[in-house]
């Protein structure tokens, strides 16, 4: 049974909003815009709406109205898909891991207002975020029905395909956390050049903040090479599945853009619309594997 054009509206919506937070706490981070509100959570400079505005208290304050809006959005969605279209089976799963990342997320926002947190657990926020991000979008897709549009019931993916694609997706999130660090830790321009910190000197990092920035830079190379091989394989033998076929395309393009615009970022010298970029490619990239872990938890063994 098709699913009202309501509950498709809605599903987009949350899912646009889910995309805004991620966009908005990385502008947060990028613009240093986290201190905007002062230590006051959930209000900003002890006032419900507040009373001098800057472009820091903008931000920061926009980004809570936001995540704030788009939780009430998340909740409801999960309440009418959990109803609605509970015989799903990935359903009631998704819409408690969407709830719960959600509110994990907002939770060390606050923390880190509140109290302040190390660069470290900073660095988890993004992550957490994104979890939640995957799971709002995957219930979208089944509310569109895509699954029945590609028939993916039916589909059949090897062993190697499927240990790659779970490998591949476990590892996109430590490329995700090593993103945030170097957000977290200030080491977004430490390095000058690109693809070397140095590239008239090639040799090891000199301090914590070249470490951390070469190590990203490491795992995103890690992570083209490797949806490089999995694209290959795709095309070589999955042209007659065009959700395999066309997935895993995609999922290469948009690596490829993430890697131009982590270049872009580095030579730009933090360009704020490069930066944001970056981060709304990567996110896509992780929900599209997040997708193919459920192709893979519907398929049969090859």
């Amino acid at each position: 049974m098709q699913q009202s054009k309501y509950m498709k509206w809605f599903a987009v919506a949350a899912t646009i909003g889910m995309v805004l937070i991620l966009l908005g706490g990385a502008l947060v981070t990028k613009t240093d815009s986290g201190m905007g509100c002062g230590r006051n959570w959930p209000d900003c400079n002890g006032s419900l709406i507040p009373k001098h505005i800057t472009t820091e208290v903008l931000i920061e304050f926009s980004h809570r109205v936001v995540t704030g809006s788009v939780s009430i959005l998340i909740f409801i969605l999960s309440f009418w898909s959990w109803r609605k279209l509970g015989h799903v089976r990935e359903v009631k799963f998704l819409s408690f891991m969407a709830l719960f990342f959600l509110i994990a997320q907002a939770l060390i926002g606050a923390a880190q207002v509140l109290w302040g947190q190390g660069d470290f657990i900073l660095a988890l926020h993004f992550g957490i975020s994104l979890i939640s991000f995957a799971a709002v979008l995957l219930l979208t897709l089944i509310i569109f029905e895509v699954d029945q549009k590609f028939n993916v019931n039916s589909i059949h993916i090897g062993r190697r395909l499927k240990i790659h694609t779970i490998g591949v997706t476990i590892y996109s999130y430590l490329v995700v956390y090593t993103g945030a660090l170097v957000r977290h830790t200030n080491s977004s321009l430490i390095c000058p050049d690109w693809p070397l910190c140095h590239n008239n000197s090639a040799g090891l990092p000199d301090n914590f903040y070249e470490w951390v920035q070469m190590g990203h830079r490491l795992a995103a190379a890690l992570i083209f090479v490797w949806l490089l091989f999995i694209v290959i394989h795709a095309v070589k033998y999955y042209k007659d599945q065009r959700v395999l076929y066309w997935g895993w395309i995609i999922a290469f393009i948009l690596v490829c853009l993430q890697v131009i615009a982590g270049m872009g970022v580095v030579l730009t010298r933090l360009n704020i619309i490069i930066a944001l970029l970056h981060t709304l490619f990567i996110s896509l990239l992780f929900g599209l594997l997040c997708y193919m872990i459920l192709l893979i938890s519907r398929s049969d063994q090859k």
